[in-house]
């Protein structure tokens, strides 16, 4: 039985058509699959459909009557619940009022009883997490549970998941693969964005492929390959294998010894980690998101003071792009112009006699939209207007504009389709070849052996162990990431 039918659904800002006469149907207690580009129209159908945005035209319909969805508070009356790829979070509250914030209309709040209710629930889906911590200072694989618990307690009929295992560990995607499956089965209804094509296939019953702003396809995922939905997203031939030129080892770049940083908290999230990087090597660095990987960024950027230990760095030239584009990666009031010279504002040929010169801001701009394929209309558009994909190009022009000697990138796919994914990668692999040296920090642990050298396996803070990734097995690393001992064969 349809539980839901979208027809001819369109949606303009501005000139930019972003939903073009958009139609599909999802089957009640089905889990139907939406893949695209960034930028191909995903969220923002998916925020018309929790009330975020209004259509333009075209009507939805729930259980085969036509509906309106005027606002956040109509869709979760609904019982439409939506887990967004960008945390719709409050920083400075706690998880148990960030869960019940909306849903709870009641004068004095038993708050300790909530909190009590909601443990209960995260241990039932193996999502443990404290719901007295703020949120702020927890990390983002944790925030991502605090959002996928608050559509839980919600109980939506049908629920809406954006990008949710972007940064979870294999494990604890298995888990909530299995939760999805148990409320599909309980007749629930799932719409699962994911630029996963391999977690699409495995769970999802349907799939809805959009290219820029249109459907381009509705099929089974029985009768359908995970090359051949690559190729629906992005309108040509994804390549999934990388093709990693020699290793052309270099002198040291980076040289860390005894490394120990303290988090938000005062309490130590690097301890006593050493290693060497040399130019022209990508060192990886695998293990469960919250394990020390953000603090160890930013010491090495110069952000975060260090506990103990110390950096020697020979370089010129320092990139950093952070794991959140958004918050740290980008002014999003900003146009792409000026996000482009951040670093460089204040510098010929950019600045002179203190005045921007906005005719060579507004070219160098246009260059790199042009040389980084960033799909804007002009220089001027804000990047608060980009897809997650093209915001995370603008990051790259800016970070590898100079030519750096050293580059710090920190979950640089997170978020992003096949296509950004692979352009990333290709862009990453290049400046290995010219000759940086690149610590690469992700969770997925396959992209972390495709493009790495060697492999630092990270758990509370240090360094397990680091591994040739040419004979590093997935087992052998999940093992260790886990907090499995390191096994010497004596010699």
């Amino acid at each position: 039985m349809t539980y839901l039918r979208l027809e001819n659904i369109t949606k303009r800002f501005g000139n930019f058509v972003a939903n073009d006469n958009i139609s599909f149907s999802v089957n009640r207690g089905s889990i139907h699959a939406l893949l695209g580009e960034n930028g191909a129209g995903k969220t923002t159908l998916m925020n018309i459909l929790c009330g975020l945005y209004q259509p333009d035209s075209g009507q939805i319909y729930l259980e085969d009557k036509p509906i309106k969805i005027s606002s956040p508070s109509d869709a979760i009356a609904r019982n439409i619940a939506m887990i967004h790829q960008h945390f719709m979070l409050v920083p400075q509250l706690t998880v148990t009022e960030n869960i019940i914030l909306g849903k709870d209309w009641i004068l004095r709040l038993n708050l300790k009883q909530k909190a009590e209710t909601i443990s209960s629930l995260s241990k039932s889906y193996n999502l443990e997490v404290d719901p007295l911590a703020k949120v702020g200072d927890l990390p983002v694989g944790v925030q991502q549970r605090v959002e996928i618990l608050k559509a839980l307690y919600r109980q939506a009929q049908l629920l809406i998941l954006d990008e949710p295992t972007a940064v979870l560990t294999p494990p604890e995607v298995e888990v909530l693969i299995d939760i999805l499956r148990q409320l599909a089965a309980n007749g629930k209804t799932i719409i699962f964005i994911s630029h996963k094509l391999e977690e699409v296939m495995n769970l999802c019953d349907t799939v809805t492929v959009l290219r820029r702003g249109q459907v381009v396809a509705t099929t089974l995922t029985a009768n359908t390959t995970r090359q051949e939905l690559a190729e629906l997203m992005v309108g040509r031939e994804v390549l999934f294998q990388l093709d990693k030129p020699a290793q052309k080892l270099g002198e040291v770049v980076l040289e860390v010894e005894g490394l120990q940083v303290q988090d938000e908290r005062k309490l130590l999230a690097v301890r006593d980690v050493s290693f060497q990087l040399h130019a022209g090597e990508i060192l990886g660095i695998a293990g469960v998101d919250g394990n020390g990987q953000r603090e160890l960024a930013d010491a090495l950027a110069c952000l975060r003071p260090l506990a103990a230990g110390k950096i020697c760095q020979q370089t010129k030239a320092i990139a950093y792009i952070p794991e959140d584009r958004q918050k740290m990666g980008l002014v999003l009031g900003f146009s792409i112009a000026r996000n482009l010279i951040m670093k460089v504002f204040n510098l010929l040929p950019f600045c002179r006699h203190w005045l921007l010169q906005y005719g060579i801001i507004n070219d160098n701009a246009s260059s790199a939209i042009n040389k980084f394929d960033i799909r804007a209309e002009n220089p001027s558009v804000k990047v608060s207007q980009l897809s997650g994909g093209n915001q995370q190009k603008v990051v790259l022009a800016r970070e590898l504009s100079g030519e750096p000697d050293l580059i710090i990138a920190m979950q640089p796919t997170r978020g992003l389709d096949v296509g950004a994914t692979e352009y990333v990668q290709q862009k990453l692999l290049a400046e290995r070849e010219r000759g940086a040296a690149i610590l690469y920090i992700s969770t997925e642990l396959e992209e972390v052996m495709m493009m790495s050298d060697r492999i630092a396996v990270m758990y509370e803070g240090k360094f397990v162990d680091i591994l040739d990734a040419s004979t590093a097995t997935v087992e052998q690393i999940g093992y260790l990431m886990t907090g499995g001992k390191v096994l010497r064969r004596e010699e």
